[in-house]
């Protein structure tokens, strides 16, 4: 199945302690249906000290379920759905509130 939400998308937070917020992908995990988002699900892991890095409490961006994330419509801001199509004999990804196509 394609890929309905892609590394470098902006996306919005639907539900949990993030909700609401903005951020981009970092990451994809079709596999386990999660995805790392930029500065979003943050938590802190402790790093234990190297040579060449400080340790301490160290905050890292955690994996959000793919459910709990829209795309973020290119013309009007807000929440969308992703949806596709064919244009010019090749499938591309829209947003479903305004049409405009995601990915040209």
């Amino acid at each position: 199945m394609a890929a309905k939400l892609k590394k470098d998308d902006k996306v919005v937070v639907l539900a949990g302690k993030d909700k609401g917020r903005e951020g981009t992908i970092l990451s994809v995990d079709p596999k386990a249906g999660k995805a790392v988002v930029e500065g979003l699900n943050m938590a802190v892991r402790h790093q234990r000290q190297t040579q060449n890095s400080q340790g301490g409490r160290m905050p890292k961006a955690m994996p959000i379920d793919l459910s709990n994330l829209a795309i973020v419509d290119p013309k009007e801001g807000g929440p969308t759905r992703v949806g596709f199509r064919v244009e010019d004999g090749k499938k591309v990804r829209f947003a479903k509130k305004s049409g405009e196509v995601i990915d040209a």
